[in-house]
């Protein structure tokens, strides 16, 4: 689930951009390329955390840049729409 909400995250704001938000979210180095130390470091994140609470942070962290987009005020409703029903089928994978 994890997975999806990185894709989604990247199809609407930029891979590079959805890949710095994991990897800080995460702890690692922020450089926007997902590589095997992003992967490592996203894999024992989740076994620490657990993958729905994962989901939750990184999809948290995706709603605060968000709303702090000057746009935010015309577009805020669709995106966060969007966060909340990725969120939910993320959360259906696990």
């Amino acid at each position: 689930g994890l997975d999806l909400c990185v894709f989604d995250f990247g199809v609407n704001a930029g891979p590079g951009r959805a890949a710095k938000f994991l990897q800080k979210m995460i702890g690692t180095t922020v450089d926007g390329g997902i590589g095997p130390n992003t992967l490592k470091a996203v894999n024992s994140y989740v076994d620490e955390n657990g993958l729905e609470t994962s989901i939750e942070n990184y999809q948290a962290a995706r709603q605060e840049y968000y709303e702090s987009l000057s746009t935010f005020d015309t577009f805020g409703r669709g995106w966060t729409r969007r966060v909340e029903e990725t969120t939910e089928s993320a959360k259906e994978l696990i």
